[in-house]
């Protein structure tokens, strides 16, 4: 069989975006908490106060205007306050992911579920109570869970009183939050992700040098954490996570092969390969002066970096892009936290996302041949409207397209296992259950094996029905990958 016997398959969700109980059980507000739905860009808004106490609103992911402070609005639905509800119906849920044969279930931990006001407010129990429960349920259900510390879900107190990551302090105050979670998880969980997709600072180009000082405290963060978690957990696992922005030189010209290279070093190897190998690239010189600051590693933070190099690199792997020099060439297109042109080769979803298949397998080849640790795929999954339908007095999806995507990617897995070499222990979809899009906010945006009952305007009763992708993953996974039909 191509794929390993202990393999790890599963699905992936996010506090943030399937939770819910935005203020129940302790929690702080996180910042997703303030953005509305946006399907026509694709861009939320994150709306607030600003210093002059005007109202005001900047694209998800920006950095927070000096003095201004997050603000709820009574014209806006904020569709992460419910989310899809894993907060009430996570029982229900874990046991329809062990009804599919999960061997693993990837998660995070909602930083301002356990710190909702930072160390200075000391640790919630109540949310600390939640995540125990989930976790045993998840273990008595036959899973091995691999879970993530940092989300995008930091509580608001980190950016309205202490400024963000650019604040070293916020160095500290992760490392006690882990800390917290490898001690009260650690008889549970040996598989830990530090920070999800930690490379996209570097593709929001408009913050400039601060993205270096943000993302090298950061990876000071993780790495420090690493090391706390073999302390604490003997013979634990803890990864990087790397968003997967696999791209193509878009014509044969040297210069469009030599923008492709030095684009994918810039956006996935910067980060990478200093949390792989435990310091900076040669490249990382030519990234620093383009963001206009030589970062200055102090010999704290190069021990660090050195002694608490990633055990394994997980990465996400949605679509593929391609980049050229040439002015006015190609069809802009983009997809997750893509830019570039669009490959005239490649088929694209609902949303505009290529689908690419092949372009997995090569990714996989090339991160196995570059880094030289186990992998693990955190996310891959197609977002689609599906459509709820009665058929004999029973409520069913029908999402071949779904079903279509996993299997070709999947096929494309398993030839990189068993034909070249790559080492991946494991691989779990996004997401298995519907939940809220990150870029745009919206469960119309499906990503799930399981449907629920709640649309963009918040109407629903966020009841679960199987979908046809349900049965197929269930059999894909019984038979370790070998039965994709």
């Amino acid at each position: 069989m191509a794929f390993p016997k202990n393999f790890l398959w599963g699905g992936s969700i996010s506090a943030a975006q399937v939770e819910g109980g935005w203020n129940e059980g302790g929690k702080a507000p996180v910042a997703i908490d303030y953005a509305e739905v946006e399907p026509v860009t694709g861009v939320r808004r994150i709306h607030f106060i600003n210093a002059e106490g005007e109202r005001d609103s900047i694209p998800f992911y920006s950095e927070l205007p000096e003095g201004a402070h997050f603000q709820l609005f009574d014209d806006i639905h904020y569709s992460n306050h419910v989310a899809t509800d894993f907060y009430h119906h996570w029982k229900e849920d874990l046991g329809l992911f062990a009804e599919m044969g999960f061997t693993t279930f990837n998660t995070s931990i909602s930083w301002a579920r356990i710190f909702p006001q930072g160390m200075a407010g000391g640790v919630n129990e109540e949310g600390v109570k939640f995540y125990r429960q989930v976790f045993e349920e998840a273990v008595r259900l036959g899973m091995d869970p691999v879970i993530t510390l940092f989300k995008y879900d930091e509580p608001i107190y980190m950016t309205e009183e202490l400024g963000g990551w650019a604040n070293r302090q916020l160095i500290d105050e992760f490392v006690e939050f882990a800390r917290v979670c490898f001690t009260e998880y650690g008889d549970l969980i040996h598989n830990w992700i530090t920070f999800n997709e930690i490379n996209v600072l570097l593709h929001f180009a408009e913050k400039g040098r601060k993205n270096l000082l943000e993302i090298h405290n950061q990876m000071v963060a993780a790495a420090r954490a690493v090391k706390i978690a073999h302390e604490i957990i003997p013979g634990s696992r803890v990864g990087c996570m790397i968003c997967g922005l696999c791209s193509y030189a878009y014509t044969c010209d040297p210069d469009d092969v030599l923008e492709n290279y030095q684009h994918f070093q810039e956006v996935f190897g910067y980060c990478a390969e200093t949390m792989v190998f435990g310091r900076y690239p040669g490249f990382a010189g030519r990234i620093q002066r383009k963001y206009g600051e030589d970062i200055a590693v102090s010999p704290e933070d190069a021990a660090d970096l050195m002694e608490g190099k990633s055990d394994f690199l997980a990465f996400s792997y949605y679509t593929s892009s391609a980049f050229t020099t040439h002015e006015g060439e190609g069809v802009a297109v983009q997809g997750n936290v893509f830019t570039g042109v669009e490959n005239p080769y490649l088929k694209k979803s609902e949303w505009g996302w290529q689908v690419d298949p092949v372009g997995y397998r090569y990714f996989l080849n090339m991160l196995n041949d570059l880094y030289h640790v186990p992998l693990f795929d955190v996310e891959n999954g197609l977002g689609a409207k599906d459509e709820l339908v009665v058929e004999d007095g029973v409520e069913r999806v029908h999402d071949p397209y779904r079903i279509a995507y996993l299997r070709d990617h999947i096929a494309n897995l398993k030839a990189a296992i068993e034909e070249d070499g790559v080492d991946i222990f494991g691989y779990t979809t996004w997401g298995p259950i519907d939940l809220c899009a990150a870029s745009t906010g919206q469960v119309s945006k499906r990503y799930g094996f399981i449907y629920v009952d709640m649309d963009d305007e918040g109407n629903g009763d966020l009841h679960r029905v199987r979908k046809d992708s349900f049965n197929w993953y269930a059999k894909v996974i019984a038979s370790n990958g070998e039965d994709l039909d």
